[in-house]
């Protein structure tokens, strides 16, 4: 791989694009990533992520982000609780002493921006949003962006996420949306203004579930709760009832009337948020969702394999596949050989670990939103990714 006329482009600077620009220039291989975001702060949804040991973690070790990551990161709650509607606690989980130490946690901006700083400047091309890519024979693509430039390069990584505009190429596999939406709002300051649900929840996640619905609650370190409203229904169901998403006080009333005869302790959790109600519908590609190979083509993280993020492992997956195509690419321009067997050597692997991930997401789903999922349920949701995906 000649180290200046191979040309590597990313699409997305998510934590999956940005691993891979952070472990390819680590062995001198040149790399561009073209994110639509104006700069690291983006639109999308933050929030703590507690990242596994053998898959996103061990992607930061080998970015030789390690250190970089304990600072910025924090010790997780682990304490996961089971209700039901009426508030009764079906089952708890509370970790041994010193646990939580050994679970870190870390907010989404914050990963980016310790991702994005490990970069050589200029390697993020911030407002940058890919229109189309066109062939050019040899493997080569011609990438052109809404501002009117094109660029010609060797290899297009698609790491742009649920909607990405790369995966058209290689696959006919189209999100579709799963008959759940997730409606996020949260708590600030629990323990001192909300020390009612601060009990409630406990140290960790929290999940009420009955007749198809949920109330999810997680706690992270720094004294917040994120909640999410889960229900099956229409993607439309706000204009359904005949509200804005954008009115935080109709929104609020919709979901207590969606949930009537619910615990009124349950009910705080919606009733005395603190911000507004992002609504998250859940989309999820097929499953298995495989692609023939493509010279000069290849994808990551959420444009690979999108799925429910119930348990799913999400942001884990993106880091591991981007640390790994890296490797492989890397390997391949140390020793001179053929990228695109690189590529390959990649892509055998991703293919089956995440239709593996996806299909469990996909049952845990149906298992958390199923008519008497309370009461038959036997494994609890985790601490990882209640993210739902970015539009």
């Amino acid at each position: 791989m000649p180290p200046i006329t191979f040309r590597i482009a990313i699409i997305g600077a998510g934590p999956g694009g940005l691993v891979c620009a952070r472990v390819l220039q680590r062995y001198g291989v040149p790399v561009t990533v073209f994110e639509r975001d104006l700069g690291p702060v983006g639109a999308g949804p933050d929030g703590p992520l507690e990242l596994r040991a053998a898959t996103g973690r061990a992607a930061l070790r080998s970015a030789g982000l390690e250190k970089a990551f304990r600072a910025a990161s924090r010790p997780a709650g682990q304490e996961v609780r089971l209700l039901d509607r009426t508030g009764a606690v079906l089952h708890q989980d509370v970790p041994e002493p010193g646990r939580a130490a050994e679970r870190p946690e870390i907010d989404r901006r914050e990963l980016r921006r310790l991702l994005v700083d490990s970069l050589a400047p200029g390697t993020v091309r911030w407002g940058s949003y890919l229109r189309t890519l066109h062939p050019r024979g040899g493997g080569r693509h011609q990438a052109v962006f809404d501002d009117g430039t094109t660029a010609t390069f060797d290899l297009v990584i698609g790491a742009d996420g649920t909607w990405s505009r790369v995966r058209p190429l290689l696959s006919e596999g189209t999100p579709h949306y799963s008959g759940v939406t997730f409606v996020e709002t949260g708590l600030d300051d629990v323990d001192t203004r909300h020390p009612e649900i601060a009990r409630l929840v406990g140290r960790g996640t929290m999940t009420a579930l009955s007749g198809g619905q949920g109330l999810l609650a997680r706690r992270d370190g720094r004294g917040r709760i994120r909640v999410y409203a889960a229900f099956r229904g229409s993607e439309d169901w706000a204009r359904a009832a005949g509200v804005s998403t954008a009115d935080t006080e109709a929104v609020r009333a919709a979901l207590l009337a969606g949930f009537d005869g619910w615990h009124d302790r349950l009910l705080a959790l919606l009733r005395d948020s603190d911000e507004g109600f992002a609504n998250r519908p859940l989309f999820a590609l097929p499953v298995p969702h495989t692609w023939p190979h493509t010279p000069g083509l290849t994808l990551l993280g959420d444009a690979a394999h999108v799925m429910t993020p119930l348990s799913g492992p999400g942001a884990d997956l993106a880091l591991q596949d981007g640390c790994e195509l890296a490797q492989h690419l890397a390997e391949a321009h140390t020793w001179q050989t053929d990228p695109d067997q690189a590529v390959r050597v990649y892509e055998a692997a991703l293919l089956p670990r995440s239709t593996t991930a996806a299909a469990a997401a996909a049952r845990d789903l149906d298992a958390a939103l199923a008519p008497d999922a309370a009461r038959t349920r036997h494994r609890l949701p985790g601490r990882r990714q209640l993210h739902p995906h970015r539009p």
